[in-house]
Order: structure tokens, then C-alpha cells, then sequence
């Protein structure tokens, strides 16, 4: 059994600044593309960021500058580290994988955390 476990998230003032972590623990053999996703409140999830195992990155328009997502493999974490937050940042943020199973090396399977609250005020 394979798991993602955010931390990070919180409270802070627009113009303020978070770090969101994400660790893959169980039965991994390797973990391939990672990502952050958000969900506002009343709303669909959408991409954040995404970064593949050789660490190529991919943003959405609206945090690009903002925010920064990097990996260490070794560790089996993701993070994502946010800049200038602004009120619209407010979200549920989730961490999502690519994971390939030690017990089944031929595919790789989704895996989705249970997500961490960030909330901005102005």
C-alpha cells in the first residue's frame, strides 16, 4: 500500500509565503510524475504544478513567477513553495503521484493525498 501525506499548509497574509510538503511512503519502487493540485471552496480541482522525474516542471498560468515545485527523489518528497500568496490562493491543496508498486512493476497507479488547507487573507 502506497501514500501521500501533505503538510504545510496554514493560514498567512496576502503577500505571505508557504511551503507545502508531500511524502510518498509504502511499498515504492518509483515514483514518476508528481504534482499539486488545488480545490477553492465550491469549486473543481485544478493543476498547479507538475514535475517529472528528471525534474522537468510544468505550471499553471496563474502561479507561474509564484510558486516553485521541486522533488527530492531520494526522500520520496515533493514540495512546493509559495510566493506572494494572494486571497485567490485560497484552496484545499493536494498532492498527487505517479506510482509505481514494488509488488506490481509493470504499471503505476494514481495516488492522491488527503490535502492541506491553505487560507489567505487580506
Amino acid at each position: 500500500q502506497v501514500q501521500l501525506v501533505e503538510s504545510g499548509g496554514g493560514s498567512v497574509q496576502a503577500g505571505g509565503s508557504l511551503r507545502l510538503s508531500c511524502v510518498a511512503s509504502g511499498s515504492i519502487f518509483r515514483l514518476n510524475t508528481m504534482a499539486w493540485y488545488l480545490q477553492p471552496p465550491g469549486k473543481q480541482r485544478e493543476l498547479v504544478a507538475s514535475i517529472t522525474s528528471g525534474g522537468r516542471t510544468n505550471y499553471a498560468d496563474s502561479v507561474k513567477g509564484r510558486f516553485t515545485i521541486s522533488r527530492d527523489n531520494a526522500k520520496n518528497t515533493m514540495y512546493l513553495q509559495m510566493d506572494s500568496l494572494k486571497p485567490d490562493d485560497t484552496a484545499v491543496y493536494y498532492c498527487n503521484a505517479e506510482i509505481v508498486d514494488r509488488r506490481e512493476v509493470g504499471r503505476w497507479t494514481e495516488v492522491w493525498g488527503q490535502g492541506t488547507l491553505v487560507i489567505v487573507s487580506s
